[in-house]
């Protein structure tokens, strides 16, 4: 398939008909069993019922002028599927294998600051929970309650990476390395579009201070990155090292020519560069640059089971959620962030049976098309039943 690039333009604007923001960050987590939700606007909708104003912008939010934030999700749109048809589709795989371990679908938990805005527990119910549902936790190191204490509450099997925000020098970076090793993390990953912290206006707007950012030190060992200080990494640790925020073919293959396992497509959901390209339209010429010397991850507004779908036609081998987990978690803890990856198992399930393809691994990009979307973009644009006051 040719690689889209152009991006429709769509007009209008969407006024979402939500219940008003409760007064604190967030209420006592509510009872949840597996059938509570049946679709996954409902959670986002209790979600948003559940969160102060601040956590919500923080949740929902991108840099400036969101433009980058709503093109990640126009990308997605921008695509349609072409289905096969008289194939036999009784059986359904929709599990897959990420860095040699076996996920029950495609998706992984991707990095999120402060989880434990939506939940109290953070990143340990986050881990709970994937590792109850069967999927990769990727921890973000502004995630309490920290390193050690999400590994444990994950338990032995649990499938997890550890990603870190430089704040240090080599020395600082390579004991963060030997605690996520001693831990059982299975990568380390490090983020590289956070040279300069962005201007999150809803944030500013608002005077929401994020906890982490409060007593923010040492940015310029982030900005000081570079690909020496990867090279460094690669002649020093063996644990598998994914870069996080790759946006073009060009550093894609720096990256495989300096030995890195995976390569993580992704804007920061739109959060860090604003009028950059949504991360599906970069997501072609990214796997094209790697071709088989590395594995692919991307991110970037992926909210439903046939959005990891058509990531995965385009030769990604994993996809990270970053705002639904949460969505699960500010609704019912880790209850509502199982039930949620059930619900996207479920449309990836019911999705690959209309295409005529009986597991993921059937995948390729004869099933996409490019397509004019049908709706303007926005954050909760994918649940459309939102805006109708469901």
């Amino acid at each position: 398939m040719r690689r889209f690039a152009t991006l429709f333009a769509t007009r209008g604007t969407l006024t979402l008909h939500l219940p008003a923001p409760a007064s604190s960050p967030i209420l006592p987590a509510m009872s949840a069993n597996p059938e509570t939700f049946q679709t996954l606007h409902e959670i986002v909708k209790v979600a948003r019922a559940r969160l102060a104003p601040g956590p919500w912008d923080y949740l929902v939010g991108g840099a400036e002028s969101e433009t980058t934030l709503r093109r990640n999700r126009q990308a997605i749109d921008s695509l349609a599927f072409r289905p096969r048809v008289l194939r036999n589709v009784s059986k359904i795989d929709c599990s897959s294998t990420f860095l040699g371990q076996r996920v029950r679908i495609p998706v992984m938990l991707a990095p999120v600051g402060s989880v434990e805005s939506f939940d109290p527990g953070g990143g340990a119910t986050a881990a709970r929970a994937a590792r109850e549902f069967g999927v990769p936790q990727m921890l973000s190191s502004v995630c309490n309650p920290g390193l050690e204490p999400v590994a444990a509450a994950g338990g032995e099997g649990a499938f997890r990476i550890f990603q870190l925000y430089v704040r240090g020098d080599d020395v600082w970076v390579d004991e963060w390395v030997k605690r996520a090793v001693d831990c059982g993390y299975a990568a380390f990953c490090l983020t590289v579009d956070t040279a300069s912290y962005s201007r999150r206006e809803r944030d500013i707007a608002k005077r929401f201070v994020k906890p982490w950012r409060a007593a923010a030190t040492g940015q310029d060992f982030q900005s000081a990155l570079n690909w020496d200080n990867v090279k460094r990494f690669k002649d020093t640790h063996t644990i598998p090292l994914a870069l996080k925020g790759i946006a073009t073919a060009e550093d894609a293959g720096l990256a495989v020519e300096h030995g890195v396992e995976i390569v993580y497509v992704s804007n920061h959901g739109g959060r860090q560069l604003d009028h950059g390209r949504g991360s599906l339209e970069v997501l072609p010429e990214v796997v094209a640059a790697v071709g088989d010397r590395a594995t692919v991850i991307v991110d970037g507004a992926f909210q439903r089971g046939t959005d990891v779908v058509k990531a995965l036609a385009l030769g990604a081998r994993i996809v990270g959620m970053g705002r639904m987990p949460c969505f699960g978690l500010a609704a019912a803890g880790q209850e509502g962030l199982v039930r949620m990856l059930e619900l996207v198992e479920d449309e990836i399930r019911i999705c690959l049976g209309l295409l005529g393809v009986d597991s993921v691994s059937g995948l390729n990009a004869s099933y996409l098309h490019e397509a004019r979307p049908v709706t303007a973009p926005h954050i909760t644009s994918a649940f459309p039943l939102l805006h109708e006051g469901y």
